[in-house]
């Protein structure tokens, strides 16, 4: 299994790289958001993969963080989603909009990607609304570190400077301290989940504190 992959962009397809490790390439396959946040050919990037095997098929697939890999390995569990599919809708929405879409219930979000129908939208979400929170506490952990560019010095490798990373979609660590803050307070993950995703939806900026009070609002008995 080829869990990651980290060298030199040799080139930019619409929906897939060619990453030069150490002489051999390697086409990676990312989402729409994924292929934003690479920078262009001839830069170093890192990108945690998943392999899909078939009889006569071997396709990688590319992922700033674990969180957008486990979302794809689930998304991909669920009947009427393959790799293409899952890859719109993590480029429509991101691992963390995902992660609040599944929590929330919301399947008009799911939907918004391109190819994917009501009734497998509706099925996602009914099918994965159960492991929104362990992907959701993932949070910043996920985060993939930059390159380093490797140089050669007398045929010997050594590291250089890390390369500057491209901005990209990063998972809020708020959101599973929040998670984790309520957990402690008694509330079920499900629950914690679906709080933590609306406070989050409602105001995206939030730090720990803030979410912990908004969701705790939320959960508070109605009347």
């Amino acid at each position: 299994m080829i869990g990651r992959i980290a060298g030199r962009i040799d080139y930019r397809g619409p929906d897939h790289v060619l990453i030069d490790v150490r002489g051999v390439g390697y086409v990676v396959h990312c989402s729409d958001r994924t292929m934003m946040a690479l920078p262009g050919a001839g830069e170093h990037a890192a990108l945690y993969t998943d392999l899909l095997v078939r009889e006569d098929l071997l396709q990688l697939f590319g992922f700033l963080s674990l969180a957008e890999k486990e979302w794809h390995r689930l998304l991909m569990s669920v009947q009427g989603i393959g790799a293409k599919a899952s890859m719109a809708i993590l480029g429509a929405l991101g691992p963390d909009g995902v992660s609040r879409a599944i929590a929330l219930g919301d399947w008009n979000a799911i939907r918004a990607a391109q190819g994917v129908g009501p009734k497998i939208a509706q099925r996602v979400v009914n099918e994965l609304k159960d492991k929104a929170p362990t992907v959701m506490a993932m949070g910043v952990q996920s985060e993939i570190t930059p390159v380093a560019a490797p140089a050669e010095d007398d045929g010997e490798v050594i590291e250089a400077a890390p390369a500057p990373r491209p901005a990209a979609p990063r998972s809020n660590p708020a959101q599973s301290e929040a998670m984790s803050a309520l957990a402690n307070l008694g509330y079920g993950p499900s629950e914690a989940a679906r709080a933590v995703a609306e406070a989050a939806g409602d105001a995206p900026d939030a730090d720990t504190a803030g979410l912990i009070r908004a969701a705790l609002r939320l959960l508070a008995p109605k009347g």
